[in-house]
């Protein structure tokens, strides 16, 4: 290959790291400068209202349930579109792709036409006391859905990659299946899955469309962080929507900061 000379290199990297300020940095320099640029105090009194403290604890409690589901459902998924042969692997593969080419909008909807009053199963589960739609287990739904692919695109081409030549040694000497996938398997794909949490925790904790659609919005019950946000810039209250901005990109910058100190993890331990 042709090496770039030193003016083609410098010229590539302004043009990149120009978009990402463009796109990336500029605005989140805003929300952070328009937040603080009264003072630690009046975000701090925006972040403390019962209505912030309820969001936030949602948003977390949210993210502490759908994401070890989806690290369990996307380690499963993974070993199956990897390891498995069977017929309809294309169709599964399309369904684990399809909150990708979904409209998070469009996912709220189905479920509320699933598990709504109306719904395909609303009557029944009003007749047994169960709520979904407008309540903690739709919000979770919701967001296990959007954020399924994460784990199961971040370990699939690990698993491609190793191969199964160890695994089939070890069933050879007599390990089981749970040893196999314990002691061979999972040590092999732990930073395919570490990625996977980080992008799905990401994606937990950012959703909007979906949860909009059905949370209800109701404050200090359904209401997260994202939707927080939305509340507080329609009811002008352009403070308040800036420390909750702020305080969702400090979390994002944790986990991005997260995925880049795995980094040297891998290289050294690789």
């Amino acid at each position: 290959m042709l090496e770039q000379s030193r003016p083609a290199r410098l010229t590539l990297r302004v043009v990149a790291l120009g978009y990402l300020a463009l796109l990336l940095g500029i605005p989140v320099g805003v929300v952070l400068y328009r937040t603080f640029e009264h003072g630690i105090a009046p975000v701090w009194d925006a972040i403390t209202t019962p209505a912030a403290i309820s969001a936030f604890t949602l948003t977390l409690e949210v993210a502490a349930i759908a994401v070890p589901l989806n690290t369990v459902l996307g380690i499963l998924t993974a070993l199956v579109l990897v390891r498995g042969r069977f017929r309809g692997k294309a169709v599964l593969e399309a369904i684990v792709d399809l909150p990708f080419a979904i409209s998070p909008i469009v996912v709220g909807l189905a479920l509320v036409l699933v598990y709504g009053r109306i719904g395909w199963f609303g009557p029944w589960l009003a007749d047994h006391g169960i709520q979904i739609i407008f309540s903690l287990p739709g919000i979770v739904i919701a967001t296990v859905f959007v954020s399924l692919p994460f784990v199961a695109r971040e370990v699939a081409p690990v698993l491609r990659e190793i191969g199964d030549e160890q695994e089939q040694a070890a069933a050879t000497l007599g390990a089981s299946s749970w040893q196999t996938f314990t002691r061979i398997t999972l040590p092999a794909i732990r930073w395919g899955v570490a990625y996977g949490i980080v992008l799905t925790v990401a994606r937990c904790i950012g959703e909007f469309g979906a949860v909009s659609i059905v949370s209800g919005k109701i404050s200090g019950e359904t209401e997260t962080l994202t939707l927080l946000v939305e509340k507080r810039f329609n009811n002008f209250d352009l403070a308040g929507a800036y420390a909750a901005s702020a305080l969702l990109a400090i979390i994002a910058l944790a986990t991005l900061l997260a995925m880049t100190r795995l980094n040297p993890r891998k290289d050294h331990q690789s």
